[in-house]
């Protein structure tokens, strides 16, 4: 690493088996104070419009993270140590006014907008200074996503919150519809046109840059693992509230086998985090939206197991929604993520993506008179489901070579 001033020692390890840095571990901290505010969010008993502050704030708060996450994992041993440290204090700050934003704090909205806006910034200026285009995601270093942000810094609810939403979706065109070779030569027509002042005949042009891979993936990782750990963090701090009871002890056992499963489906049957994507079948472009998305879904389940220790006798509509819909938005990205592979079957996407994705809005449509303990292992039962079809699928080939012999 160095800081802006001087470079350190080069780290032993090669590019091809790093790992995370000290430094991006101190990093990934901040994830796991923004998760948890994000998360507390749909704590009690969340109306619409409490769930799509939590997106747009989780999406706002993985943009930013994403930012410099990429940015160390291009730079290595050249990553700005200041330039992360700033970064890593203005999500800091983000988190802490996600609770003024949720209550309609004008200052606290500004100042979460203020901090997003800096963010962006210096990931932007990073790059500059490195003289390189992101290939795997431009919109790091494009500040056409920033431009909302800014005017929100003027504006008032429910406007600040239209021109946030704004701000994502154009992050987002820019991801799939601008190439990194589209910012390069629109760069040379401004200093054509003499907006930029042009280079020196001796600076090299910028050139093209890509992630590298397996410790992407790592950091990735990470990340699920960290929202994950929050959904152990909601049921502990809840349970620890209530009265240890038969029903409470069933509910515990129930969530922690619901997060185990999630884990092993994200990670012993997935890549990244995401479920059953396989390492390099789709382009980052395409794996990055995924992982994102798996994680709010993810969040935002762990938020309705924490109000589900507190309801145990039924849950309210809105929080059995959330835990269902939650379930069932992860295993429709799950089907997403299979399509990319090689060698996919049509079978698994009927036997297995379709049911694990309408069994939990059918039990959210008709458990309203369930008890808690029993919706919450039926979601145990169909997060379960696929684990269990693709070991009997593995067991099959074996048996017919058996018989057959």
């Amino acid at each position: 690493m160095s800081d802006d001033d001087t470079t350190a020692p080069a780290a032993q390890a090669s590019t091809e088996d790093r790992h995370a840095s000290w430094l991006e571990l101190f990093f990934d901290l901040v994830a796991v104070a923004g998760v948890a505010q994000i998360a507390h969010l749909l704590h009690g008993v969340p109306d619409l419009s409490d769930l799509g502050l939590y997106a747009l704030l989780f999406l706002a708060f993985w943009t930013a993270w994403i930012c410099f996450t990429l940015y160390a994992n291009v730079a290595y041993e050249s990553t700005h140590v200041r330039t992360v440290l700033a970064a890593m204090f203005g999500m800091a700050v983000m988190a802490a006014a996600v609770s003024g934003v949720h209550e309609g704090d004008d200052q606290h909205a500004r100042v979460f907008a203020l901090a997003y806006v800096v963010i962006r910034g210096l990931a932007n200026r990073a790059w500059q200074n490195r003289r390189q285009i992101l290939v795997d995601w431009p919109a790091a270093q494009m500040s056409l996503g920033v431009i909302p942000w800014t005017v929100s810094l003027w504006a008032h609810d429910p406007l600040r919150y239209w021109l946030w939403a704004l701000g994502i979706a154009l992050d987002l065109y820019v991801t799939f519809a601008v190439s990194a070779r589209d910012i390069i030569e629109h760069q040379e027509a401004r200093e054509r046109r003499g907006e930029r002042p042009a280079r020196r005949d001796s600076a090299p042009g910028p050139s093209l840059a890509r992630s590298q891979t397996e410790h992407l993936s790592e950091r990735l990782g990470l990340f699920v693992i960290i929202v994950l750990g929050e959904g152990v963090a909601q049921v502990v701090g809840a349970t620890s509230q209530e009265k240890w009871d038969t029903q409470l002890y069933m509910l515990a056992v129930a969530a922690f086998f619901l997060l185990v499963t999630l884990w092993a489906l994200s990670f012993r049957h997935g890549y990244a985090g995401v479920p059953h994507l396989a390492a390099g079948v789709l382009p980052a472009r395409a794996a990055l939206p995924l992982h994102c998305f798996v994680s709010g879904c993810l969040a935002a389940l762990a938020a309705g197991l924490g109000a589900a220790a507190e309801h145990l006798e039924t849950l309210p509509d809105a929080t059995r929604w959330l835990l269902c819909s939650a379930l069932a938005g992860y295993f429709l990205l799950s089907g997403l993520a299979w399509l990319g592979r090689a060698g996919r079957e049509r079978r698994w996407l009927l036997c297995v993506a379709l049911p694990c994705c309408v069994l939990p809005l059918l039990l959210a449509l008709f458990g309203a008179h369930l008890r808690t303990v029993a919706v919450v292992w039926l979601l145990v039962l169909v997060a379960l489901w696929p684990i269990r079809y693709e070991r009997r699928s593995a067991r099959e080939p074996k048996q017919a070579v058996a018989n057959g012999s």
